[in-house]
């Protein structure tokens, strides 16, 4: 059985920094693009980061890059996302997903999702 447990999430100031985790289970960890996507109240679900575990090449989003950095650890089957300069846009349910076939930020390439963590930013 594919799982994706996130962690990490919770409650920061504007200018704080959290890290998220997401630990992969079932399914051959090398093989598969791994993402974060993250989806804020009223709107779309978006892809912010993703990583593939194979030669650990990265692609951020415009919103987020030079603030947010994937990074993963093949030996532990985990994926990191650290967050600096958090501001209230980044409020949002985050979600790791992993992908087969494609790499690329749309939620659409992703076959497998985490049941996500919520990162709130405010003050």
């Amino acid at each position: 059985e594919v799982q994706l447990v996130e962690s990490g999430g919770g409650l920061v100031q504007p200018g704080g920094s959290l890290r998220l985790s997401c630990v992969a289970s079932g399914f051959t960890f090398d093989d598969y693009y791994i993402g974060w996507l993250r989806q804020a109240p009223g709107k779309e679900r978006e892809g912010v980061a993703c990583i593939s575990t194979a030669d650990r090449s990265t692609f951020y989003s415009s919103s987020v890059e030079g603030r947010f950095t994937i990074s993963s650890d093949n030996a532990k089957n985990t994926v990191y996302l650290q967050m600096n300069s958090l501001g209230p846009e980044d409020t949002a349910v985050y979600y790791c997903a992993a992908s087969s076939h494609s790499y690329g930020l749309g939620p659409q390439l992703y076959d497998y999702w985490g049941q996500g963590t919520q990162v709130t930013v405010s003050s």
